[in-house]
């Protein structure tokens, strides 16, 4: 992996938003590859030993510079830039001062009162230690996304891909329920999802954690998801939700995530239609607000977009029940490591960024009664155009007979 890796060109990239987010360095911080980010930015080699700390720092401007413990002063030496070494903890404050000699302002994996918490694997005495050098310390929030949560054009091509598969395997759920229900076999929630499974299986396409089915109150718990042994049956004049999220088995594909609904029968009675429709309408508030503010050039914030769903879904009478975020980012990972759409189990000021994508889904959940979501996945091209992958988007509950 790091014969491959073009250092020089990273660290390029690096200083170009290093000077865009008018922040003087970037820290990097590692004790036994505790920080992921780090670990997967560097890639160095896998063979090294890592038992010590070290910090490997890029300004803005100039030359890296490496600060290693003696007995592994050898580990860094595929990347670029001139090295210190310590040996004892007081020479560690001193190679640090001499590190961060002449700057103000330096990232690290840190996030000011855990507020963004998947940004945070730097702990409270490294960053301690580091302010002792007379730096403040920032985080680098944007700069993780910047280089984890970016996608290339082949990923781009795979989610699309992904994604029309996962619109076309939740019809196809809709009609197993359907072809079940009107010959008179039993069906459950997890005959259903594993109708979906198989259909994964059979698609290419692989996930993290099996899709769900819920009916009527289980579909108001945001996280439900039937097992072999917990599940309930489906009958006519049910409520049903599917969440399934997968993508294709092969490296470096990203996530597609889709939520949709529907109703055993042949009409769809007007609450479930009703609160459908106050969803959807905070769906769109939220990506209509995205749109108007990349074609206008406004930066945007993640806790902005959920602000936009949350308070259109508030004016329905009904933000009581909205009890998560409204998005979350995607990439490998289906909870990828860009921005999320929260203003409510966090206060997400990373700014959406081109070549990102994230999930667009608010929900109302009715404790012991039913709960509605509605799922689009959204991608900001090169151009900051606004793409919704997966269409078309799910307009009116599904009269699944």
């Amino acid at each position: 992996m790091a014969a491959s890796k073009d250092y020089p060109k990273l660290i390029r990239e690096i200083q170009k938003v290093l000077q865009a987010e008018k922040i003087d360095g970037w820290l990097l911080y590692n004790f036994r590859e505790s920080n992921v980010f780090a670990t997967r930015l560097l890639a160095l080699p896998e063979h090294i030993m890592f038992t010590r700390r070290y910090f490997y720092y890029i300004p803005a401007i100039g030359e890296p510079r490496k600060l290693v413990h003696r007995i592994e002063e050898w580990n860094l030496d595929a990347l670029p830039g001139g090295k210190s070494i310590y040996l004892s903890w007081r020479s560690l404050e001193e190679g640090l001062k001499k590190l961060l000699s002449g700057s103000k302002r330096v990232a690290m994996e840190y996030s000011p009162k855990c507020a963004i918490p998947y940004v945070s694997t730097v702990d409270a005495g490294a960053v301690e230690l580091v302010r002792t050098s007379g730096v403040e310390v920032v985080s680098s929030a944007n700069l993780i996304q910047y280089f984890e949560a970016r996608w290339d054009e082949e990923q781009l091509n795979d989610n699309i891909k992904s994604a029309t598969h996962l619109r076309q395997i939740a019809d196809k759920a809709f009609g197993f329920i359907r072809d079940k229900i009107m010959s008179n076999s039993a069906v459950t929630e997890y005959d259903v999802q594993q109708f979906m499974v198989l259909e994964f299986k059979n698609r290419g396409l692989v996930t993290s954690s099996d899709p769900n089915c819920s009916v009527n109150a289980n579909s108001a718990n945001p996280h439900y998801e039937p097992t072999k042994e917990i599940h309930s049956l489906l009958q006519k004049g049910d409520f049903v939700l599917l969440d399934l999220w997968a993508k294709k088995d092969k490296l470096r594909s990203v996530y597609a995530d889709i939520t949709w609904t529907g109703f055993i029968g042949e009409k769809v009675p007007q609450e479930y239609e009703k609160i459908f429709q106050i969803v959807k309408g905070g769906r769109d508030a939220a990506l209509n607000f995205v749109r108007s503010s990349m074609e206008k050039g406004k930066v945007v914030h993640g806790y902005e977009v959920d602000d936009a769903a949350r308070n259109y879904i508030t004016q329905q009478g009904y933000g009581e029940y909205f009890v998560h975020r409204t998005g979350h980012s995607i990439g490998e990972e289906v909870h990828g490591n860009g921005a999320n759409m929260d203003n409510l189990e966090t206060r997400d000021e990373r700014t959406i960024i081109s070549q990102t994508s994230f999930s667009i889904e608010p929900g109302i959940y009715l404790r012991d009664k039913f709960g509605v979501r509605s799922e689009i996945d959204v991608y900001i091209t090169k151009d900051n155009e606004v793409l919704v992958t997966g269409l078309p988007m799910q307009e009116n509950v599904v009269a699944i007979l």
